[in-house]
């Protein structure tokens, strides 16, 4: 049987500006610039304010460069074994039965 796993993320940016003593997104606009990275203030907030899904590794490297720190201390990873959905088994007591929930249909009878 295969194991899964589940991985996931959490971006640093934010953090590591902070640390670095950046606090404002526009204070990476003419840095990112020095290095050849052309993004505007509004895509720079995003960018500190929310986790990429995609990320140029241009971008990364000078983000890297910046700030002085390996891509590892921007971008921290997690992953573990995915937990098996529960299923219910036959006759499990703690399933209710759905067709004692379900309205019946009426039959209607003609008068007398």
């Amino acid at each position: 049987m295969t194991v899964k796993r589940t991985v996931s993320y959490q971006w640093r940016l934010r953090e590591v500006m902070a640390a670095h003593g950046l606090f404002n997104a526009s204070d990476l606009v003419p840095l990112l610039a020095e290095r050849g990275i052309t993004l505007s203030g509004v895509q720079v907030w995003r960018l500190v304010t929310q986790t990429p899904e995609r990320l140029s590794l241009p971008v990364l490297a000078a983000l890297c460069d910046i700030l002085e720190v390996s891509p590892a201390q921007l971008i921290a990873t997690r992953a573990e074994n995915a937990t098996p959905a529960k299923t219910a088994a036959a006759g499990d007591a703690n399933v209710a039965d759905l067709a004692a929930f379900r309205p019946k249909r009426a039959r209607l009878r003609p008068e007398p």
